[in-house]
Formats: C-alpha cells, structure tokens, sequence
C-alpha cells in the first residue's frame, strides 16, 4: 500500500511548494506589468486583481508528475509509464491552457476561442477515449462510434466551459474543481492506475494552495485570480478524467453503470448550470457567447448572500448531491431516476431562489 500512497503524498506536498513559491512572484509580475481583471458591471470585485493564478497548474503538476515518479521508484514501485490518451491529454490540455493564457493577457472573442478549444476536444477521441456505452442513460446502452465521437466532443466542450464559467466567485471552479480531482484521485487508486491518481493528487496540491490564496489573499495582499489560463485547463482536466473513468480497465465490466453515474454526480452543478445559462440566453435572444449575470454564483449573491456564504452553498449542495446519490444507488435505485432526481434538486434550487429575488425586486 506504501508502494501506492507515497508517489501521491509527494505529488501533492511537491506541486503545493512549487504554486506556494510561484503565486507570489506571479502576483509581482502581474503587478510589474499591469496585468490585472479590472471590474466591470458583470463582475463581482470592485478592486484590480491580478488574474494569472492559473499559469502555476501546468508546472505545478508536471513537477508534481515527475516527484511521484522517481517516489515510486525509490520506495520499490515502477517507474510511471503513459499512454497515448494521456500523452493526447496534454497536448490537448497545453492547447487548452495556452488560448486561456492568450485571452487572460491580449482578450480573444468567445467564438474565436471555441474553435480552439474544439480542436483540442478532437484531440481524445482520436486515441479511443470515446464514450460508446451510455450505460443505461437515457434508456441507452451500445452507441455507434461516430455518434460517441460527437457525443464525447460536445461532453469535453461543455465540461471545459462549465468549469471556465462558473469561475464567477472567489473559491468557486478551485473549490468544486478540488473535490472533483479527489474523487477521481480516488477512482484511478482503486483501480490500479496511481500515475494518473498521482497526476490528480499534483493538481489538487496546486489547487489547495492557490484556494487560500484566491478566498483569503486579500488579508497579506496576495489576492490573485486564476484566469481563463486556470480555469480551462481545469476544465479540460475534469472532462479528460471523467472519460477516462469510463474506459477499461478502469471501469470494470459489472460497474460502468456506476461510473457513468460518479461522473454526472461530480459534474453536475457546472454543466447543469451551463446548459441552463445557454437555453436562457438563446430563448431571450442573446447570442449563447455574451457574457451575462445569470449563474448560479450570481443568482445567490441577488438574494442577499455574501459572497463566502455563496460559495458554502454551492459546495455545499455539490456535497448533498454526492450524498443524496451515494444513499440512492446503495438502496438499489436506477441511474436514469438518480440522474432525474438531481436535475429536479437543480431546477427546484434555481426556482426558489428565483422566487427570492422577484420578492426582492
């Protein structure tokens, strides 16, 4: 088991030192150059913050990566061995990270950057990581490979952008994006794959610093944002890991039903919120691409939240979900009503909350 364990403990501590060491010269630099997310009517701070957190995840998780490998190797272990889904991750997820940090520091259009983000999504179905089973989803099982392939371009497409756009508040995509990782941590560890745990295990490291830094920075000066560079390449992470899941070995035979349903679980509050933003823009005709205060975060802080007990309560039902769903498929409950069960949860806290601010108004 310590064979297992240590690659993760180091991963974790390596890439939490090296984004304790690199978010503050970021900071400097962002204030050397000016780099900084100005508010506007949209947003939510009213002081310039530096917006280039984001750029300290690669490393972080490369150094992170490298420490588990040589830790697995000194403590009897293998030396970490990749495939060609997880080589096509990160050239995807380089992608993915490069147009973020492009539209942190010049801008970039909306359209302009879903293209870009379209060609990295086609970039894991060609090395076979393609949903082709819905496991019970919709009725469905066995699906043809080319509409898995869409299908799984449309799921990384919207996971990266629900990530992306419900980094609207302090803590927010970091927190939500830190509990994802360690269920997916925990996932690929019971399943035998500890160098893409050990991948997660960097990135949760590099995400428990930054959170500390992002919610509580702005006591010791050191608030910063993680940028379109951050939260994209989060994103994409999510989605690769949740397809990932799915795959064999991963997902043994017997069980694909339950991972298909860990992964809706784990996504559900972004995507669900993302679907909701986009249906509400286009049915009151704006462009699906304007940005709007119409996300959950937004919503929360019109009823009177601050922001720290929005963000309590967005994390809050993440984990009420997890656990209404655990209880659920303990008791023997079908994955389709689980999934129609949460959507309802959704809908009902949207409404309500919706009723508040009509109250309000």
């Amino acid at each position: 088991m310590n064979v297992i364990i240590y690659p993760l403990i180091t991963s974790f501590i390596s890439a939490a030192i090296v984004t304790l060491i690199g978010l503050p010269l970021i900071i400097k630099g962002c204030r050397y150059f000016e780099y900084f997310d100005f508010p506007d009517a949209r947003k939510v701070h009213r002081k310039p913050v530096p917006r280039l957190g984001g750029l300290i995840f690669l490393p972080a998780a490369v150094v992170g990566l490298c420490v588990a490998s040589w830790t697995s190797v000194l403590t009897g272990g293998e030396e970490f061995v990749f495939g060609v889904s997880t080589v096509a991750m990160t050239i995807g997820g380089l992608i993915i990270y490069l147009i973020g940090f492009i539209d942190d520091r010049f801008g970039m259009k909306a359209s302009h950057k879903f293209v870009i983000q379209t060609i990295a999504a086609l970039i894991l179905p060609l090395c076979n990581l393609v949903i082709t089973d819905l496991n019970g989803l919709f009725g469905l099982h066995q699906i043809p490979f080319l509409v898995g392939y869409v299908l799984t371009v449309m799921a990384i497409l919207t996971i990266v952008n629900a990530i992306n756009l419900i980094d609207g508040i302090d803590g927010l995509s970091s927190g939500l994006c830190i509990f994802i990782l360690v269920a997916y941590t925990a996932l690929l560890l019971l399943h035998g794959n500890p160098a893409i745990a050990s991948l997660d295990a960097a990135i949760v490291g590099s995400l428990v610093v930054f959170w500390c830094f992002n919610v509580f920075g702005r006591v010791g000066g050191l608030k910063i944002f993680m940028g379109d560079a951050g939260s994209l390449f989060l994103g994409y992470v999510c989605a690769y890991m949740s397809i990932k899941s799915l795959m064999r070995p991963i997902a043994p035979v017997d069980c694909g039903e339950e991972q298909m349903l860990i992964s809706i679980t784990l996504l559900l509050i972004p995507v669900l919120d993302v679907i909701r933003v986009a249906l509400q823009r286009r049915l009151t005709g704006h462009g699906i691409f304007e940005p709007d205060k119409t996300h959950i975060h937004h919503i929360l802080m019109n009823a009177g939240l601050s922001m720290h007990a929005t963000l309590a309560c967005i994390l809050s039902l993440f984990l009420l979900i997890c656990g209404i769903n655990y209880s659920l498929w303990q008791c023997h409950f079908p994955m389709p009503l689980i999934v129609l069960m949460d959507a309802a949860i959704y809908i009902l806290v949207w409404g309500v909350l919706n009723l508040m601010n009509k109250s309000n108004d």
